[in-house]
């Protein structure tokens, strides 16, 4: 079984099984299920990485620097918006308005 598996072919049901014309024998399923998967790994990462960085800038930081606490929490804070647009963000290729 290829590395997409079960969710590849959970994906074909769902988008359809449409084939690439260029002979990859990949399916558009397939290949978005691809990049929606990539686009919300780096979606958790950013989020954990504002989580990471509020939590530990007032728990730990804020005894040793309260402007360096101060400064990693704006930083957190500009991180949301960030990963909300990457999530959304679509790739060149990717046919979206039609689902």
């Amino acid at each position: 079984m290829n590395c997409c598996g079960r969710r590849a072919r959970r994906c074909e049901r769902q988008v359809g099984a449409r084939r690439h014309g260029d002979g990859r024998g990949q399916s558009r399923a397939a290949a978005y299920c691809g990049n929606v998967r990539r686009r919300k790994r780096l979606y958790f990462a950013l989020m954990g990485t504002c989580l990471t960085l509020f939590v530990l800038s007032w728990a730990v930081i804020r005894f040793v620097s309260v402007p360096a606490a101060v400064a990693m929490s704006v930083v957190a804070m500009v991180i949301p918006p960030v990963a909300a647009i990457v999530a959304n963000r679509r790739d060149p290729g990717e046919r979206w308005f039609d689902e």
